[in-house]
């Protein structure tokens, strides 16, 4: 009988399968790569995966070619369209937009939403989508001065062609607020049909005042989402949110679920920074709070993030049954978080449904505030803190220690309290669970910080955490590091048993006055043996003494380059690497003075040669994107690696000029490059 059986699983064959079977098989395949390898193997799989698959994001310019059209697959099912990465990166013009949209369109039926760099206007382009939904506008370029351009270009043709359109984001697009206003006023039927804005516009707007926030809420009655920027800064009275625009948001939109309300302003994050919380007038009072969460009943994620640190604005009405339905809450300066009465709960402990919590700026947030909200927010998986100097370690330890079978993400950033080795043993009851942490390094111990080591010690021990620190479901680590420090501490804080760490992201901050000598020990990585993907940002706060030539960096620059990268080809596991070199201080050539000022604000990014030296050392490199720009031997330089696929430079992090006096340069380097990659070989 056993014999049997196996003889006909033998001759049982997977096309045996019904097709219905085999097509849901393949609708379940995720990444790309799998995908694209599936669809090699024979006719029928190439059939299928393209019948499946359901988004797609383009890079390769020569699909828009006469003699590259034909070849264009037909994919019925794509639903999602991504054209934001199409390379040069924020340089493509489509040449001919009566073809390129034809030719899209035609096969890719079904796409609904789309994702586009909008360098060009794009009337014309549109003109070919009438179906779609959604939509995500990308620019990094400075807004032009002329009145009414961007609502000429973009954002009219917009409304103008795609009048099914139900979701807007633009939280990547550059331009003024009065152009979005003007837009919206302008196109009031298609506005109306609107469920989703995303307005956070790059962050380079200065907020949406309290009357712009009147007249979204009074054509876009039906939103059920609403990320935007706001004014709150109480010296503004005539323009700041208030409590008559939260009234009036409430009422003419009574379906949100998602309701963002962030202010612009940067906040300073240097660690001496003082943050007194003086009372300051407030522009909106705990009753109008009140009324705002209680008027929407259908509110599940809430953030409220304020520049000016506010005493007079209670969150207990969190807890009414009205709002109990908030699962991801994010404050920003608030303090009237939790009355601090331990017979009773209230404010944020009374969301007993909560998911995700965030808190940034809550200086006076203690550990029995802490405390009491793990105790009543059973549910949370994911907690950011950032900036919360009153929490201590046993603070952390018993959140941890209370929510160790559903807390699965934890961040700490600027907790100058704690380091990063106490930390860590306080997490430690979440060591089975833990899948992504987030970390502000400090790796100096104080000497009074012993005793405080040893009872956390003793406090793992009677939760029954004796055994060795190991974090098998640990799989995403970040780190943000002083510029004066090194990686190799890491190694001696408890996290050196995590085997199954993918993704590192290592964003350095601070001062470049002091390097130390010696390198950053980025090989200290390579204890990560499933290491693939590697985000190293270096966000260095002060300029360098002397302006390089343009186009070139300066010799600090490839000094501090060469402190960062040194031991990155010990990354042997590492297979796709996000670098943003430091910024150097370049204005563009032939810019008019308040231009160049801009421009020198946003500080340009240049990989130096040394820099691009090591990164061809890394042997299994296969994605690399460098957000910044460089020279042509440089960039040629990549083209050593053999494993490498896929390469761009990307010019995202800066609001750049029209004109820059590179961008043709680039444009046609970029070309070369590429052209150069997609004719070699592939190993695999």
């Amino acid at each position: 009988m056993t014999s049997e059986k196996v003889k006909i699983g033998v001759r049982i064959h997977f096309h045996d399968l019904p097709e219905l079977v085999i097509e849901q098989i393949f609708s379940l395949i995720a990444p790309t790569r799998t995908r694209n390898i599936a669809s090699q193997v024979c006719w029928l799989w190439k059939t299928l995966e393209r019948k499946t698959r359901s988004s797609l994001s383009l890079r390769c310019t020569e699909v828009f070619n006469n003699t590259h059209s034909i070849r264009f697959p037909y994919f019925p099912s794509v639903s999602s369209l991504d054209l934001s990465s199409l390379s040069p990166y924020g340089r493509v013009s489509f040449q001919d937009p009566l073809l390129a949209g034809p030719i899209l369109s035609r096969h890719l039926p079904s796409v609904i939403s789309l994702t586009l760099y909008a360098h060009d206007p794009i009337a014309q382009f549109l003109s070919h989508w009438p179906n779609l939904k959604r939509i995500k506008l990308l620019r990094f370029r400075i807004p032009p001065s002329e009145p009414n351009t961007i609502v000429e270009f973009y954002l009219g043709p917009l409304f103008q062609n795609c009048t099914k359109i139900e979701e807007i984001d633009l939280s990547d697009f550059c331009c003024w607020t009065e152009d979005v206003i003007e837009a919206i006023k302008s196109n009031k039927p298609v506005a109306e049909r609107l469920t989703s804005l995303n307005l956070m516009l790059g962050n380079a707007s200065g907020g949406f005042q309290a009357s712009d926030i009147d007249s979204i809420a009074e054509v876009c009655q039906n939103l059920r989402r609403l990320i935007v920027p706001c004014v709150f800064n109480p010296r503004y009275p005539d323009f700041a949110i208030n409590n008559e625009t939260l009234v009036k948001l409430a009422a003419n939109c009574p379906h949100l679920q998602t309701l963002h309300l962030v202010d612009n302003k940067p906040v300073n994050n240097h660690p001496n920074a003082n943050y007194s919380m003086e009372s300051n007038p407030s522009v909106i009072t705990a009753a109008n709070l009140e009324a705002l969460l209680c008027s929407l009943p259908l509110l599940t994620d809430f953030s409220l993030n304020l520049s000016n640190p506010n005493l007079n604005v209670s969150l207990e009405t969190l807890g009414y049954p009205r709002t109990s339905r908030i699962k991801n809450l994010k404050l920003g300066n608030f303090e009237g978080i939790w009355k601090g009465q331990r017979s009773n709960l209230d404010g944020i402990a009374l969301c007993d449904g909560l998911e995700i919590l965030s808190l940034k700026n809550c200086v006076y947030m203690s550990d029995e505030n802490l405390v009491a909200i793990a105790c009543g927010c059973a549910r949370l998986t994911k907690i950011e803190l950032n900036r919360c100097l009153s929490i201590t370690e046993l603070g952390i330890q018993t959140l941890a220690f209370k929510l160790r079978k559903t807390l699965k993400d934890f961040s700490l950033s600027y907790g100058t309290r704690i380091s990063s080795r106490a930390l860590v043993k306080a997490l430690k009851p979440l060591q089975g669970q833990l899948q992504r942490l987030h970390m502000h390094c400090e790796w100096i111990e104080p000497e009074s910080k012993e005793k405080m080591l040893d009872l956390l010690d003793k406090n793992n021990i009677s939760y029954g955490l004796s055994e060795p620190d190991s974090w098998p479901n640990l799989c995403e680590l970040s780190l943000r590091i002083c510029a004066d420090l090194k990686l190799i501490p890491l190694l001696h804080i408890g996290l050196d048993d995590c085997p199954n760490i993918s993704s590192v992201t290592i964003k350095v901050v601070g001062d470049l006055g002091h390097k130390p000598r010696g390198c950053f020990n980025l090989n200290v990585l390579s204890k990560f043996e499933n290491l693939s993907k590697l985000k190293l940002v270096l966000e260095m706060e002060t300029g360098y003494p002397l302006d390089p030539p343009f186009g070139k960096p300066t010799i600090c620059q490839d000094l501090w380059e060469k402190f960062y990268l040194i031991g990155i080809n010990e990354l042997l596991s590492l297979e796709e690497l996000d670098y943003w070199p430091p910024k150097g201080m370049v204005p563009a050539q032939g810019s008019s003075s308040q231009e160049a000022v801009l421009f020198m604000q946003n500080k340009q990014r240049i990989l130096s040669p040394d820099g691009a030296s090591l990164i061809t050392s890394c042997p299994n490199l296969r994605r690399l994107f460098i957000h910044g720009t460089t020279d042509e031997d440089s960039l040629m330089s990549f083209l050593t690696i053999s494993a490498l696929r896929d390469a761009q430079l990307r010019e995202d992090y800066y609001l750049t000029l029209e004109d820059d006096g590179s961008a043709g340069m680039l444009y046609e380097l970029c070309k070369r490059f590429e052209l150069a990659l997609n004719k070699r070989d592939a190993i695999d």
